[in-house]
């Protein structure tokens, strides 16, 4: 294999469209999702002033904040933001369905890391990228890799809708079991979150975040993710106030800023965990609630509209204990609740199956670039 550079094997389009740009869909920085190679989001009809083209193959790399690892082939052809840069190969040099592999991946990610300029919102230009240094095989081979590594991403998005399939069935099966407040179709009891917690509803910590000192994790608002699980970004709190323990079936609520609404059920498997400021911890009383019934409960429409219509729009969305605590919730008989704690930890069994199955093709998908382009 021979080292080559990036502007050896590849070009920036520099095209640009300067008529009919309403019949081109529209790519923006916020389209690009970190890490995925697949663009799956774009907009059409809305009102723009980018001129800059691309083409179907074309990847799109984010210029601006290279850190957030954002790049993805294009589809079809559009036009996209000025922070965008559009990566055409030179087909007699690389093969066009092995270009993106060499893009999204760490190194080449370091490497526009290494060569951005500006505080605030640092872009890196062509000039730096076209000198991104790294391993290709002949074109035989190429063909080989792209295929193994087109394999292998395929796969992975399957599992990944697969998953959210998972937690869709899960959310059906709430309402088909249990209704919602608002129509209450079986007839159940119905309730507020106050009344079913033991205790008041209470905030978190306000100490700062520090490194992860390898015993008691911090968990932040930014921790939890849209599926109610918590990301990678492990700190601890400056100091570890024991009143701010969580213990097995604690429900947190996010209260303020974007993320509003969001929620998180505690488990031992967590690990030993305090919780931040801008959380609201919940204490289900199991005589009358199972913890995971509450959890998919936040999972319904009939919450996100209460999530819409409670938070206060000041500086930012945020919804206190109190609104919190005035949330009406359905209480079925326990059985029945039981019934359905089974049936998610059967999906949850299935999801970690997946999750696993996730991860080792994650590797698998480094190892080969690794291995051979870079």
């Amino acid at each position: 294999m021979a080292r080559v550079l990036l502007g050896d094997v590849a070009r920036e389009r520099k095209e640009q469209c300067k008529t009919d740009r309403d019949r081109y869909p529209v790519v923006g920085l916020e389209h690009l999702i970190p890490q995925e190679i697949n663009l799956t989001e774009w907009s059409e009809g809305a009102e723009n002033t980018f001129t800059k083209m691309f083409r179907k193959g074309d990847v799109l790399f984010g210029r601006r904040r290279a850190y957030l690892k954002k790049a993805a082939v294009a589809p079809f052809d559009g036009i996209c933001s000025g922070d965008i840069t559009v990566i055409e190969a030179i087909s007699q040099k690389i093969l066009p369905e092995l270009l993106p592999f060499v893009i999204q991946n760490e190194v080449f990610f370091d490497f526009a890391v290494g060569g951005s300029a500006g505080s605030l919102s640092p872009r890196v230009k062509w000039e730096h990228l076209k000198n991104y240094e790294f391993e290709l095989p002949g074109l035989d081979e190429q063909k080989r890799l792209a295929e193994a590594l087109w394999a292998v991403n395929d796969t992975l998005e399957a599992y990944k809708r697969l998953l959210a399939k998972t937690d869709e069935l899960v959310k059906a099966r709430f309402v088909e079991m249990f209704g919602t407040p608002d129509s209450n179709i079986y007839g159940f009891e119905i309730s507020t979150l106050k009344e079913i917690a033991i205790g008041s509803l209470s905030y978190g910590s306000t100490a700062p975040a520090v490194a992860y000192d390898g015993k008691t994790r911090y968990v932040r608002i930014t921790d939890i993710t849209e599926t109610g699980s918590l990301n990678d970004d492990i700190k601890s709190a400056a100091k570890t106030d024991e009143k701010y323990i969580l213990s097995e079936g604690d429900i947190l609520f996010t209260r303020t800023g974007a993320t509003v609404g969001k929620t998180f059920l505690y488990q031992e498997k967590y690990g030993r965990c305090i919780y931040a400021g801008f959380l609201i911890k919940m204490i289900p009383d199991t005589s009358k609630v199972l913890p995971e019934y509450i959890f998919y409960f936040t999972k319904s429409d009939f919450y996100n509209n209460f999530v819409i219509f409670a938070q206060r729009v000041v500086a930012q969305p945020n919804i206190n204990a109190q609104e919190y605590g005035d949330l009406k919730i359905i209480v079925p008989p326990l059985p029945l609740q039981n019934q359905f704690a089974t049936f998610v930890h059967q999906t949850d069994k299935s999801k970690q199956e997946l999750k696993q199955a996730v991860t080792d093709l994650e590797a698998t998908y480094k190892r080969i670039v690794s291995d051979n382009l870079t």
